[in-house]
Parts: structure tokens; sequence; C-alpha cells
């Protein structure tokens, strides 16, 4: 039996036209946001495919930037985004570009932090608001935002991933999904990887703790609201 969100189901509520180029913007913003941290100062968008083509009559310009600004795609508010955004001291730019072999509506994060750090995030909506994660800083994920999601950078080395799902084991956190990636043997390698329940923050702390892990995120799921 295949597994279906309730964007499969009943569709997303939003503001705007169209789904995908909309409500899925704004969700990937939404995920890209999260993925960064807070304090943001700049970001660039890059539009590939059908985003880049029609990204201003089909609002999505104004649902991404509506995303960085942590507003669900049902949010009013969205319609004034850029206002909201110029208010809070955080630039944007619109640039169109070719990202490749990938679906027609994606888009590239760069974003600027106050601090100067400097994220990137490639995701693609992919139709009735859905969404898909598959780049986080250059390293290959693949996740969708729907589930709590742990993504971790660490050391190549045996043993690792059986810290983490042990860890996940102990707090009685069941894992939904798992993939690991990597550069290069014995390089980095990183992890993503979702569960059926929040991660508490004492498990991520305990995570962080693991010698050979060098950084992790984690990803609370893009609820669609009561019903």
């Amino acid at each position: 039996m295949s597994n279906f969100s309730v964007f499969d189901i009943v569709g997303p509520i939003m503001i705007g036209p169209s789904s995908s180029h909309t409500a899925g913007a704004a969700r990937l913003a939404k995920v890209a946001t999260i993925i960064a941290g807070n304090h943001i100062k700049k970001v660039d968008f890059l539009l590939h495919g059908s985003f880049a083509q029609t990204y201003k009559g089909h609002g999505t310009d104004k649902a991404l930037v509506a995303g960085i600004l942590g507003m669900d795609p049902w949010n009013e508010n969205l319609r004034n985004s850029f206002t909201i955004a110029q208010e809070k001291g955080i630039e944007f730019k619109f640039t169109e570009t070719d990202l490749g072999d990938v679906h027609p509506n994606t888009v590239k994060f760069v974003i600027t932090k106050q601090n100067g750090n400097v994220s990137s995030v490639i995701g693609s909506s992919i139709g009735g608001g859905n969404i898909v994660i598959f780049d986080v800083d250059g390293q290959s994920v693949e996740f969708r935002g729907d589930y709590p999601t742990l993504i971790t950078n660490h050391k190549d080395t045996p043993g690792v991933v059986s810290k983490i799902t042990s860890l996940l084991y102990c707090e009685g956190i069941n894992i939904g999904s798992m993939k690991v990636y990597r550069t290069s043997k014995g390089s980095t390698a990183a992890m993503g990887l979702e569960t059926d329940n929040i991660i508490p923050d004492d498990v991520i702390e305990k995570i962080k703790a693991i010698p050979e892990i060098y950084s992790i995120k984690v990803i609370n799921p893009i609820m669609e609201g009561d019903f």
C-alpha cells in the first residue's frame, strides 16, 4: 500500500493559483529556512526550468519570500511578503539559471546569515504542494519534509550510523527511512533519516556528542493545518 500525504488526498490549503508554484514554493523556502537557521540577512533564489519561466505570473517569487519569512502556504500575508521582508531588512534576489537534469520546478537557495555564514539548499516542488529536498550545502540528501528529519554530517568510519540508530532505539523513536551518502571512502559522509516521532532536544544533544559527528540539522514536518 502506498503512503499518501494530506496534499495527495485533498490538496493543499493555499493562497495563490498553483499548488506547485505557490504552495510547493512556500514549503520549499520554509524548509530551507529551518535548515539555514534564524537571523537571515540575504537570500539568492536561483530558479530553474518552469520556475524560472513563470515565477512572476504564478506568484512563485512572493511564495518563496513568504516561506523564508516562515509563512505557511495558506497565510493571507503571502501576497505581501516582499514588503514584509523589506521591513525586516531581508534582501532577496531572483536569478534564472540552469541547474542541470532536475525537476522543472526546482530552486537553489543561497542563504546568507547576519553572521556571514552561507547555506545552500536545493529542492523541487513536485506537484500537489509536495516537495523534495535533495542537496544541502553541496551534500546529497533526499527528504520531503512530511516527517521529522535528521541530517548528519559525520566522519565516514564504522559504527557511526549504529551509534545514532541505537540512541533513537533506546528512546523509542522509530525510523521510517534512512539514506547514507559519502563523497569518498573514509572521508566525510552524510545521512538523511526520517522518523515517526519528533526527536527531543536531549536526544539531539546526545547525537551531537558523538565524537565522529561534525554537524546535525533537525527539520520538523511542515503540517497542512487542522481539519
